[in-house]
């Protein structure tokens, strides 16, 4: 796997190319925005991992020109500002996931493992959880070769909680990315869409997939 670090910070890039090299990375690295944005364009990466402040061309105008010229490689944003506000900008203007500093080597590797995966599972043409099956390209469901029948918006939570199989999900995460940041945060459209998702996946089956995790959200794990 090949990463493109764009980090101009010395001392902060020398800790997390050792790191990932040891972890078995290939790292290239960019000291500025403008040498940073031309790796990025013209060569192939697996992910990047952009600091928000930079000489040249600061973080946030390099991942609006990339997803612009429609480079879809996952992004991941590093920055000393870490306000909720700053965070949902740098989400908003196309990162894949924005990791405040200072923070922990081993919670950069897990964020960078995770969206390594989840881009390939983005590619791919299923996906699978137990004797769930997901066809992404006819979008049908089945279980235990039982087709099961989903409205869209009931499909796109379902390959949501598969694509983070394993992780807890909290409402908000739901409400974010299925339905947008335009619902007010006490409804109750996550509990409900949830509920007639379990009572499709789970209903007459040996073991529920679907988790609540009390007070927080939900997760889907075999």
């Amino acid at each position: 796997m090949r990463i493109l670090l764009i980090e101009d910070d010395k001392e902060t890039a020398h800790f997390i190319i050792k790191g990932l090299s040891e972890s078995n990375y290939t790292v290239d690295h960019a000291d500025n925005g403008k040498d940073g944005l031309y790796l990025a364009v013209n060569s192939k990466y697996d992910l990047l991992i952009i600091d928000r402040m930079l000489p040249g061309i600061d973080g946030l105008s390099i991942v609006k020109m990339l997803r612009a010229a429609d480079k879809r490689m996952p992004i991941l944003i590093l920055s000393a500002l870490g306000s909720v506000d700053e965070k949902v900008e740098g989400l908003r203007i196309g990162a894949d996931d924005y990791l405040p500093k200072p923070y922990a080597f081993s919670e950069l590797l897990a964020r960078i493992e995770v969206l390594l995966r989840r881009n390939k599972e983005s590619q791919a043409k299923f996906l699978q959880v137990a004797d769930l099956k997901i066809n992404l390209e006819n979008y049908t469901v089945t279980r235990a070769a039982k087709k099961i029948e989903l409205k869209p918006t009931e499909f796109k939570l379902l390959v949501y909680l598969v694509r983070h199989r394993g992780q807890v999900i909290t409402r908000t995460m739901l409400l974010e990315n299925i339905w947008g940041y335009n619902f007010d945060p006490q409804t109750n459209i996550v509990d409900v869409h949830i509920s007639r998702l379990r009572s499709k996946i789970d209903r007459g089956f040996d073991k529920e997939l679907i988790k609540t995790i009390r007070g927080i959200g939900y997760k889907i794990e075999e």
